[in-house]
């Protein structure tokens, strides 16, 4: 997908500040942070959002929570951590490239709000 920011920052067309990357996975800082850690992790390959998994690309999403704490760890993220998914943009994705925010560093409440 051209025209896809994450898809340019994998390709490495935008800068980043990488924290992760192998071959299908990449995590990256978020240019807006909401928490003192804020980053977002990313398939490699283009998955518009959770809708559009299934059985061929179900496994980068278990790949992905595998990874996350593994991150967290290397970051020193203590007392936890949230991960958040929108899907759509009612649900207030803006990037249409599915992503996993991670949030630490601070206390968190819910509902969020």
């Amino acid at each position: 997908m051209t025209d896809c920011v994450f898809c340019k920052i994998i390709s490495k067309n935008i800068p980043a500040q990488i924290l992760y990357d192998d071959e299908n996975i990449l995590a990256f800082k978020d240019l807006n942070p909401v928490s003192p850690v804020h980053f977002l992790v990313v398939p490699k390959i283009h998955i518009a959002d959770t809708d559009e998994i299934n059985d061929k690309n179900k496994h980068l999403i278990a790949e992905i929570f595998k990874t996350i704490p593994l991150i967290c760890r290397n970051l020193r993220i203590s007392n936890g951590y949230r991960v958040v998914n929108n899907c759509g943009e009612k649900a207030g994705q803006t990037v249409p490239h599915i992503h996993f925010h991670v949030l630490g560093g601070r206390n968190f409440k819910w509902p969020p709000g």
